[in-house]
């Protein structure tokens, strides 16, 4: 599913015709969300699971 939304994104970005001023905000808007606590700790949950199974295999 996650790799659908970053598609979908990605692609929105690339095919826009908004212009510069819209990619510079969904710019911004992807840091703010990417540094936001709840995300830091998500990826750390997924990077210790990832880690996990990788120990076990």
């Amino acid at each position: 599913m996650f790799r659908i939304l970053l598609g979908a994104a990605l692609g929105y970005v690339l095919g826009s015709r908004a212009g510069r001023e819209r990619y510079e905000q969904i710019k911004r808007w992807s840091a703010r969300a990417a540094d936001h606590p709840a995300v830091q700790g998500a990826a750390g949950v997924v990077r210790a699971k990832i880690s996990e199974t990788l120990h076990l295999s």
